[in-house]
């Protein structure tokens, strides 16, 4: 399980909405990573979670995406624990 500190001012960046914003959420590049690229190597699979943790402005360390790419690669489900500030 993740932690993560996000302003309230930059919660759509994490989250997915029925707005339909044409920013793509870090939630979304998860999903579809995840029906992806399970059982694909945790190397693989981080260098495509760190553009899309970058384009968020999400500070995940090498750690917390390699804890989600291991989740990706064992199909296993991820939970985030968001504080919202």
């Amino acid at each position: 399980m993740g932690e993560i500190d996000v302003s309230s001012q930059n919660l759509g960046r994490l989250l997915t909405d029925s707005t339909g914003s044409p920013a793509r959420s870090y939630q979304a590049a998860f999903a579809e990573l995840a029906d992806s690229h399970r059982g694909r190597p945790v190397s693989v699979t981080v260098t495509l979670l760190r553009p899309a943790a970058d384009e968020a402005l999400f500070g995940f360390t090498p750690a917390d995406l390699r804890e989600q790419a291991e989740a990706i690669r064992s199909g296993e489900r991820y939970v985030l624990r968001i504080r919202v500030t």
